[in-house]
């Protein structure tokens, strides 16, 4: 069942992408545009656009920082829109999935100006991800990170282009920094908790290893991790409850949206509601297998990019639930969220690959769409 899902998501993405070759040239949205998204319950502002933007974070002063993924990182004045880009920005290897990856303000960016950024480096294996911190210093003619240092490497480096993850979040008290780190497209590291490959990692704002983690005990790397068995986590957000939520893209299908756990393991690459590449057969999720079942998952896949949990008075109805931003779904994906529980989804089609998706400081919902269309938009309600 698994293969044919993957099958007739296949043809739909061939015809999907022949349907919306015209209008992605011309910038538009997609087939909702004009008369057709009347029932949109959300108007659609373009306000910029970018060459390959990956992720945005509002700073404290309602000014928006853009990374793009060939290494590039932008400061968007909040007021005018006028932008600049920020020098002393890290060496990226672009290549593939990888480059500049994540951003966000640190939880005393007001007083110290601590941003905190995700990339792809290269080194001794490989390539891995890295997170490092700076601060960010607009008092000369062009903004720049100063004193940049690293934090944290994902280990170990390794050949290949692909699953990075490098997605960031703090917790609510400010005190921890949660980073995603994806399989390398390897599979089996994910249920090796000596490594860091398809963990969620817990770590102090130095980068060290958190203490009160799940398997501090056994110290070296394995004291960094906070949970295991990701595939690609490319979405990481807290709700305003407190409760840690990941995105993760599956293979052919078994996209998930999870409640992190400390010391859950999500089963990759032993189970998934998807299928493998090639068409080879995963078992699915079972009671009593061992393993944290998603709180929902898609077959066929969406491939979200990001996650965002609405935490504003904008959208009132929607507050407390989560938004992805769908890649290959080229789709806005809003999930209602309960608690600990994941409830109706209700896709809306903008024919573009969402990249990013963030909350404004006042609660309007920003997307980024993704290489090729570049388009950073803001959404009110109609």
């Amino acid at each position: 069942m698994k293969r044919l899902a993957a099958a007739v998501a296949g043809l739909l993405a061939v015809a999907a992408t022949a349907c919306s070759a015209d209008t992605a040239s011309s910038g538009g949205l997609g087939p909702a545009t004009g008369e057709d998204d009347a029932g949109w319950p959300f108007a659609v502002e373009e306000v910029d656009r970018f060459d390959e933007p990956w992720a945005m974070a509002f700073l404290p002063d309602g000014d928006l920082l853009v990374t793009e993924r060939t290494g590039e990182l932008h400061l968007r004045d909040g007021g005018t829109g006028e932008r600049v880009e920020v020098d002393g920005t890290p060496e990226v290897v672009d290549a593939g999935q990888g480059g500049l990856g994540d951003v966000l303000p640190g939880p005393t960016h007001a007083d110290d100006a601590m941003v905190y950024l995700s990339w792809a480096e290269a080194g001794e294996g490989g390539v891995g991800a890295a997170v490092g911190r700076a601060r960010l210093d607009t008092s000369g003619e062009r903004p720049a990170l100063v004193d940049l240092e690293v934090v944290w490497r994902q280990t170990p480096k390794v050949a290949g282009s692909g699953h990075f993850g490098h997605r960031l979040a703090f917790s609510p008290d400010g005190e921890h920094l949660f980073v995603s780190s994806g399989d390398r497209q390897l599979g089996e590291p994910a249920q090796d908790t000596s490594n860091t490959l398809g963990t969620i990692v817990r770590l102090t704002l130095d980068g060290a290893p958190a203490p009160g983690n799940p398997l501090a005990d056994e110290g070296g790397t394995a004291a960094e991790v906070w949970s295991w068995g990701h595939r690609n986590p490319l979405g990481l957000e807290h709700a305003p409850d407190g409760t840690l939520w990941s995105s993760e893209m599956g293979p052919e299908g078994g996209d998930e949206l999870n409640v992190v756990e400390p010391g859950a393991n999500y089963g990759w690459p032993e189970v998934s509601n998807g299928s493998d590449y090639g068409g080879g057969e995963i078992p699915d999720h079972a009671e009593g297998d061992g393993f944290t079942a998603p709180a929902r998952s898609w077959d066929p896949s969406i491939s979200p990019g990001s996650l965002m949990i609405h935490s504003g008075e904008m959208f009132e109805d929607w507050r407390g639930d989560a938004f992805l931003g769908a890649l290959s779904g080229e789709a806005l994906v809003r999930v209602d969220l309960d608690g600990v529980e994941a409830g109706a989804a209700e896709v809306y089609e903008l024919g573009q690959r969402i990249r990013a998706v963030e909350e404004g400081p006042d609660g309007a919902i920003w997307l980024l769409e993704d290489a090729g269309a570049g388009r950073l938009l803001r959404l009110t309600p109609a």
